[in-house]
């Protein structure tokens, strides 16, 4: 499998694979043996970047989460997994009490947020339970308006300094919290975010719905005001969570939503098709090969329930879209 570069301090700075796995609901919806089974495909086939949190999967037996980086860490050990494979975490969204329920945790007071007090501690809860000295990747997972920005830049950065985190990353920001907090690490010579990982595919999401944490849109989508930070930030990396749209493009049970009503998303569904038939490949495949080989390089980030369906996305590595029918696909709308 192809690999990327992610991060630019030769230090911290790590090659990964350009399809990420995501473990969000492995340990709860999906067993153990699945679980290890997709996790043994996909390091098989050359993959090297596995995405996780500290609060997966907290809505499905109540819980605070953690079910997920526990079944990682039990996976590493038995499989005798070392630093060969990346695996990025997150923090910040943590419910502050079991029994929460999905909707009560967009309050930032009902989740652990991002003080340097909760930074320190979740990392090396996330260490412990992954079975690791050292952190690959960690996100900031949402937005804490109720901590300083200095304060959660400051915290990250001791991570990085004491050596137990390697990259930082930031997901489900405003795009303007990402820069102010880029400027402030900066300025005070400190590692800032590198990555960012945010909701991306080939249809376009509608921005002015309100998200789960914000009135004003939802701050997790690409929007083109990110998409216009990231090409004038080259050094940075955009891994893109669920780009096939838990199913949406290709199962009529899947219906795509309110967030895909409106009037660009018939032409562009159109010309998937057209590319999908053309290749011979899947409408799932195309959109992953037009996320990796990009104007502005995204990793994809999907999950998978078998290994049948990981198959599946394994295969777009190896689908490379012509200069005419990118273009086709790009200019729908």
């Amino acid at each position: 499998m192809e690999h990327r570069t992610i991060g630019q301090d030769p230090k911290t700075r790590r090659e990964v694979s350009v399809l990420a796995l995501g473990a969000m609901l492995m340990g709860t919806a999906t067993d153990e043996e699945t679980s290890f089974a997709i996790l043994d495909r996909y390091v098989e086939a050359g993959g090297t970047f596995i995405d996780t949190s500290n609060n997966y999967a907290f809505w499905y037996h109540a819980s605070q989460g953690g079910e997920s980086e526990a079944l990682l860490g039990r996976w590493r050990r038995s499989r005798g997994i070392g630093s060969e494979v990346v695996i990025a975490t997150k923090l910040g969204g943590r419910p502050n009490a079991a029994g929460l329920a999905f909707a009560d945790t967009a309050k930032s007071e009902n989740v652990e947020g991002l003080s340097a007090k909760v930074i320190r501690e979740s990392a090396e809860r996330s260490r412990e339970a992954l079975g690791v000295d050292k952190l690959d990747l960690l996100y900031a997972h949402v937005e804490d308006p109720l901590t300083p920005l200095q304060e959660t830049v400051e915290g990250f950065a001791e991570l990085v300094a004491d050596g137990t985190v390697g990259l930082l990353g930031v997901s489900n920001h405003w795009s303007w919290r990402v820069e102010r907090a880029r400027a402030l690490a900066a300025a005070a010579g400190l590692p800032g975010y590198e990555v960012l990982q945010y909701h991306h595919s080939y249809l376009r999401a509608r921005t002015d719905r309100p998200g789960r944490r914000s009135p004003d849109g939802n701050q997790g989508v690409v929007s083109g005001d990110l998409l216009a930070y990231l090409r004038s930030e080259p050094a940075l990396t955009l891994v893109a969570y669920s780009p096939l749209l838990s199913g949406g493009y290709v199962r009529e049970d899947k219906p795509l939503g309110p967030d895909h009503d409106h009037a660009g998303t018939a032409p562009r569904l159109a010309a998937l098709r057209e590319v999908a038939a053309e290749t011979g490949a899947t409408a799932n495949q195309v959109v992953l090969s037009w996320l990796i080989g990009g104007e502005i390089p995204v990793i994809p980030l999907v999950g998978a329930s078998s290994v049948a369906q990981l198959d599946e996305s394994l295969a777009a590595v190896d689908l490379h879209l012509t200069a005419d029918q990118r273009a086709r696909l790009d200019a729908a709308y």
